[in-house]
């Protein structure tokens, strides 16, 4: 797989789903392998402090989705991560996934990938949830290839925010660009 899309939302088909899957139909359009995966319905417990995963390399946590989306994410070459905004932060569920991660950070097993972050917002406070997102890409050493913010609450909503629709796009043509081998 080359390019994995990952909708932290808790509305399995929500305007964040829908902004990840804007970027995802561009690389399909060119022949670019995409899957697309919603923490909707996963069972995401979070992280316990324990430290045994400096020991382990891997989370100790055993009863959950975490490992399976997570071995996902370390088989592709880009991620696009998305949430919605819930107060002017990520949501709950995807920051259970992020800060499970930690038990990959001690040997790096994510660094050296790309990565998108995609945020949705009822009316503001995607800013903030951005920052997180790129925080967690930056932490494990993903190289940036840019943010979608849009705005929507009504599931379709966002599709409303030509600017989103047009920036998600763009980003899905950038990925393009970077993964389809060039012929002259």
């Amino acid at each position: 797989m080359k390019v994995l899309g990952l909708s932290g939302s808790m509305r399995k088909e929500g305007n964040t789903a829908q902004l990840i899957k804007i970027i995802l139909k561009r690389c399909e359009d060119e022949g670019i392998k995409t899957e697309f995966i919603s923490l909707a319905g996963k069972k995401i417990l979070p992280c316990l402090g324990c430290e045994k995963c400096k020991e382990k390399k891997w989370c100790v946590i055993e009863n959950d989705d975490w490992s399976a989306v997570v071995q996902k994410i370390l088989d592709c070459d880009v991620l696009v991560i998305g949430s919605p905004t819930y107060y002017y932060d990520i949501c709950g569920h995807l920051k259970n996934f992020i800060d499970r991660t930690y038990s990959l950070y001690h040997d790096r097993k994510l660094a050296g990938r790309k990565g998108v972050a995609v945020a949705v917002q009822a009316q503001k406070g995607a800013n903030r949830t951005i920052q997180t997102i790129e925080g967690f890409l930056s932490t494990h050493e993903f190289s940036s290839l840019g943010s979608v913010k849009g705005s929507g609450y009504e599931e379709g909503a966002v599709l409303n925010d030509h600017d989103a629709v047009l920036k998600a796009q763009k980003i899905g043509d950038k990925i393009v660009r970077l993964l389809k081998p060039h012929h002259d």
